[in-house]
């Protein structure tokens, strides 16, 4: 589904991420985890093709991002950890708006809307301007706009940030209802439990280089993720 290949990225003399390959398979809800600054974002938004692949390459159903990037990011969808979103439309047209772009049908888009909408208790917001939202709506519009285009990979930053409990439960479970229908999920997190409950398989990234991944009880061993991470962390 995934396939991270020798992927390098500086900022000036500064390396981000260094010579890191992953392979994300359909089915897997991957974490990734690393501490701030780890190059955990940097990947995300190569993956997503917001930042220039220079060194490596990044490929998505075999395509690769850096020569197929419009074909890439039909298929996938990206939900930033700080949901930046055009404040003066209303819920409603954004949604629309994401759609339009990912020629989504009106029978399948207006399935799709209400029963994100209902499930994120949105419906009723929709109609408001996104200027009006909390942090938590805004990012639910962000999941809502995603999950509508039935992306085949979806790529996360922190998408549990600003989510109430109930809410980030639901999102828990359409994440697990995407990769059980043949999708695969890709998502960094600091919240180390819900990666260890949710994730099938784990990275750990420490200053831009990959220093452990495999599946999680294999990643895990005898400790708890929480340990691993702070002794790999030290």
């Amino acid at each position: 589904m995934l396939e991270i290949k020798n992927y390098s990225k500086n900022y000036g003399n500064k390396s981000a991420v260094k010579n890191l390959s992953l392979k994300i398979e359909a089915g897997d809800i991957y974490g990734f985890i690393g501490h701030n600054g780890a190059g955990k974002t940097t990947t995300i938004k190569a993956i997503t093709g917001i930042l220039p692949i220079e060194n490596g390459d990044i490929f998505f159903d075999g395509m690769s991002v850096k020569e197929n990037p419009i074909k890439c990011k039909m298929k996938m969808a990206y939900i930033p950890d700080n949901p930046e979103l055009y404040e003066s439309m209303t819920g409603f047209k954004y949604i629309k708006f994401i759609c339009d772009i990912y020629e989504i049908p009106s029978d399948k888009r207006e399935k799709n809307v209400r029963k994100y909408a209902e499930s994120f208790e949105m419906l009723k917001d929709l109609s408001e301007p996104i200027a009006t939202y909390s942090h938590g709506m805004k990012q639910k519009i962000n999941i809502i706009s995603a999950l509508s285009h039935e992306p085949k990979l979806m790529v996360l930053d922190e998408p549990f940030v600003g989510l109430d409990p109930k809410a980030a439960y639901i999102l828990k479970e359409y994440m697990k209802e995407m990769c059980a229908n043949g999708g695969a999920i890709f998502f960094s997190t600091h919240v180390l439990e819900v990666a260890e409950k949710l994730c099938n398989k784990i990275a750990i990234i420490k200053n831009g280089e990959l220093i452990r991944s495999g599946l999680t009880k294999d990643v895990r061993g005898d400790n708890s993720l929480e340990e691993l991470f702070l002794d790999l962390a030290e």
